[in-house]
């Protein structure tokens, strides 16, 4: 068998792409050594519709990527969260609360409130039409035309929640005079199988239809083994309690405790998707289509799983190694995401077009999520926690989203105008039954379980919204963008229930009647029967008086945007836009600020319970950005430059909120210095930051079967201002773990701001915001060998490397307990075959080579560790797809 080689080498084409950004480039091709008949062939356009039109690439004043169908299958890209760093200033990471939630974050910007409460920063939308729950990222990608990314605020024509920018993900359409199909399978690393298939089916000349589907399973990477944990600690006067038998009885929950494979463990794989469309050409001038899709995954989750290398030489090193888990309560994924979209587009003429779209979808969801991986204390946390064991879970019981989303545009041309301009309306119901165990943590006093539900059953939210863009081109080659948008977002909760054990004044009360403490004994797993606890909803809240959450708000803004754009040469077009965005406002469930203090009073507020429902405002997002898009060297490379600086305001932040002053039970110790602070879990409008930043990103054909991916990004996400910060267990907690890693101590605030007194503030302003790397880079390459017989070959390598980022406004530089992920790069590589027909293809892959360990979310935990969720180890396999 014959290799024509080419006549550059791999390496040739890297130094080549490395300069790109030198003056030199944009020299007289004429320098160029390489020969005229082995020049690489021609860039072909990409088309978005990041206007609302469908534009050029190159020529849209936006900045914005699109990664095509062929890419994603080709990167093993399976859902959002694999286009972190692969788009420039895009990271995704899962929320480590179990809520099966993801956290997009666009220059920095994002939101960490996962829950039915929340709203993203960054809006996700499927074909065009906007889809408002986090969880939904998770779904498949598959059959897709493109997934465009929006940088930037997208609040004129993309709208609601999209502070940071949008994401659009784009399936491909029926065709009708096609019988086109393709299918493919991936086989890899722990047990990897991975089907899809698609047929396109033209029914007659003016209907036709598309059936896809993809299933996904794989085995679990983690060693889990079951948690039958008891607490021996003879020093206290603690030791294993035994049965009648002589065998040791568990201190933590077994209700739920299973023996477990690798293909059922947390982090493995159980889903398929499916979506039906039809299009109808009902008329020369009048076309439907019409889409159903079903997404089901029953995996066991996700967990958080402690930093073994942070850990490593303290005293909660990990006993075994990164994956190893001890587990008394498998994940249980029930989930499925229903959705029917269709629109109804009618060319009135030429220049004009009206489009419809309306959706429904219903996402239901069941989860069971082990809440603290096995990590149990140690006799020295002990002395000064209280607590002997660890043992805590999630349950979502049941959860039922509904979203309604519909939208009018109409938009055409007119002369030398551009238009569009819509009607949008959105309404949301939600009923979620959620609930929290915690037995004899830590935080609570020697075998008094803590335990909470949320029922809420009526929680609307409804947004409309008039918006409208205009693209003038007043003068030869130049084009002024006007653009306004105003939105009424509206929320109302009816009669939610919150159950709280901590507000019964009865430490037993989570038994039910059913267990009498007896004095130097503490309750163990033998003690906790069916019926207990959150896992049985509100039959498990008996004795417990719920707080009724029955509120409304609204909230009103117009979001606006001005451009101005100029094509240089027909290959060079530059850019400048000023924008907003918008994330609508919101409350909590009803919380008693006063509730844990003794007797339910607060020391600075009048005896009895105080009630907030924590609202906050919307926040915004102002952005000023200038680019450039062109191509050069006889259309054989794409480069686009977008510098930008925003000031983002009343930024919406997540976690524990200090609301005032308690009267604790128990006097607050070194290890608890907080405990008499009202700490509730809410959103608050608190910081204001600044960010600026560049992004290049471009593609080079140097020679024939070369191609060269390359991007860089370079951001600064920095806090200006967040005069009320405190310190809370969410951040960095007030915990003697500070000594002993050299944490700067908390100390307990005295001045003359009484909003701070008796608090522990920390100056945060300078601080990156999370998810916000100071620098990052790709490099991709590959090159076609042309074999015997006409077959091709082509190697791929690729290269991405970040720079450091926390996952908190509190930045923590620490070795042992940072908050921090630390620069680090990854490798991937493939080699795929292709048939002289191009019908068939066959190709081996590694994803992640040098086997990283890396997070992408992860939180401080008292007593002095760290937990994340982690991006998947190096994973590898083969992979071979067919078409017809």
């Amino acid at each position: 068998m014959s290799l024509l080689k080419p006549h550059k080498t791999l390496i040739s084409a890297a130094v080549a792409s490395a300069c790109i950004a030198m003056p030199a480039l944009a020299q007289d091709a004429a320098q160029a050594p390489t020969p005229r008949q082995n020049t690489g062939e021609a860039i072909a356009e990409v088309r978005v519709t990041a206007t609302r039109h469908s534009t050029s690439l190159l020529r849209t004043p936006v900045s914005v990527t699109a990664v095509g169908q062929e890419e994603l299958t080709r990167k093993g890209i399976t859902d959002v969260r694999g286009l972190s760093g692969e788009v420039p200033n895009l990271q995704l990471g899962s929320a480590t609360d179990g809520s099966s939630g993801v956290k997009i974050s666009v220059r920095g910007v994002s939101s960490n409130d996962f829950t039915e409460i929340g709203n993203p920063a960054v809006s996700l939308n499927v074909d065009g039409i906007y889809t408002p729950r986090p969880q939904s990222a998770l779904a498949l990608l598959f059959d897709l035309e493109q997934v465009e990314v929006l940088r930037g605020p997208q609040g004129t024509l993309f709208g609601r929640n999209a502070t940071g920018g949008s994401i659009n993900i784009i399936p491909n359409k029926p065709q009708f005079n096609s019988t086109e199909g393709n299918a493919g399978l991936t086989l890899g690393r722990y047990n990897l199988r991975q089907v899809t298939a698609v047929q396109n089916i033209p029914v007659s000349d003016t209907f036709a239809m598309r059936a896809t589907m993809m299933v996904i399973k794989r085995d679990s990477y983690l060693n889990q083994e079951q948690d039958f944990y008891a607490a021996n600690f003879p020093e206290f006067g603690v030791t294993p309690a035994r049965d009648a038998a002589g065998n040791v009885i568990p201190d933590v929950d077994q209700r739920y405790n299973r023996k477990v494979g690798a293909s059922d463990a947390y982090g493995n794989k159980d889903e398929w998707a499916a979506r039906l469309q039809g299009r109808w050409k009902i008329r020369n001038d009048l076309e439907w289509l019409g889409a159903y899709e079903r997404y089901t995954n029953k995996g066991a989750g996700d967990i958080a799983l402690k930093d073994c290398t942070m850990a490593a030489g303290t005293a909660h090193a990990c006993p075994g190694g990164q994956w190893d888990v001890k587990i008394n309560r498998p994940g249980e994924l029930d989930w499925n995401i229903d959705t029917f979209r269709n629109r109804l587009t009618w060319s009135v003429n030429d220049h004009t077009t009206v489009e419809y779209n309306v959706s429904y979808s219903e996402q239901n969801r069941r989860q069971i999520r082990d809440g603290d991986s096995g990590y149990q204390p140690l006799a020295e946390d002990i002395n000064i926690y209280g607590g002997f064991v660890n043992d805590s879970a999630g349950f979502t019981n049941s959860s039922k989203f509904k979203t309604t989303v519909q939208e009018l545009q109409l938009r055409g041309e007119q002369g030398n105008l551009r238009y569009v301009t819509g009607l949008f309306w959105m309404h949301e119901k939600n009923a979620i039954e959620f609930g929290e165990d915690s037995i004899s943590a830590m935080v609570n006093a020697p075998g008094a379980p803590y335990y909470a539900l949320y029922d809420q059953t009526d929680r609307q939210s409804e947004s409309m919204a008039a918006f409208g863009q205009v693209d003038w081109a007043f003068a030869p080659k130049w084009n002024l963008t006007v653009g306004g948008r105003m939105t009424r977002d509206e929320r109302e909760d009816k009669n939610g229930k919150f159950y709280d054990s901590g507000t019964t004044g009865d430490p037993y009360s989570y038994f039910q009647g059913q267990y009498t403490p007896i004095p130097g004994r503490f309750f163990n797993s033998s003690d906790l029967k069916p019926g207990m606890g959150s896992y049985y909803g509100v039959a498990g809240m008996a004795g417990i008086t719920p707080d009724i959450s029955s509120n409304r708000d609204s909230w009103n803004k117009f979001t606006w945007r001005l451009g101005l754009s100029y094509q240089v040469t027909p290959d060079d077009f530059v850019f400048g836009s000023l924008s907003t965005g918008y994330k609508a406002g919101g409350f909590s469930d009803k919380q008693n600020i006063c509730a844990r203090g003794l007797g339910g009073n607060c020391a600075d507020r009048e005896p009895g319970p105080h009630y907030t429902f924590l609202p906050w405002k919307p926040e915004t997002l102002t952005n000023f950005e200038v680019g450039y898009k062109g191509r050069m060297l006889d259309n054989r490379l794409s480069f686009s430059a977008t510098a930008f600086h925003s000031r983002y305001k009343d930024m919406q932040m997540t976690g524990a909120v200090e609301m005032g002053k308690i009267i604790p039970a128990i006097p607050c110790t070194a290890a608890n210095p907080s405990c008499d602070s009202a700490v509730l879990y809410g959103t608050t409008n608190a910081a204001e930051a600044k960010i600026s930043g560049l992004e290049l990103e471009g593609k080079y054909r140097p020679w024939a079967g070369a191609e060269v991916n390359f991007q860089y990004s370079h951001l600064r996400a920095k806090v200006v201002s967040y005069p009320d910060y405190t310190q809370t267990w969410r951040d960095v907690p007030c915990g003697p773990f500070r000594a002993t890693y050299g944490v700067e101590p908390c100390v307990r605030y005295t001045g003359p701001n009484q909003a701070l007194v008796g608090r522990f503030p920390a100056n945060v302003v300078g601080n990156d915001l999370p998810n916000a790397p100071r620098n990052s880079a790709r490099i991709e390459v590959s090159q076609r060998f042309m074999l015997a017989g006409d077959y091709e070959l082509t190697p791929r390598l690729s290269a991405r490397w970040q720079d450091k980022m926390y996952f908190s406004i509190q930045n923590l530089d620490n070795p042992k307990v940072g908050n921090q992920q630390n620069a680090y790069a990854t490798y991937d590589a493939s080699l795929r075959l292709t048939a002289p027909s191009g019908n068939w293809r066959a190709e081996v892959y590694v994803n992640n080579l040098n086997d990283v360990l890396a997070k992408n979310n992860a939180r401080i935990v008292d007593p002095g560790y760290v937990i994340g969720q982690y991006n998947e180890p190096r994973m590898f396999g083969v992979r071979v797809g067919v078409d017809w």
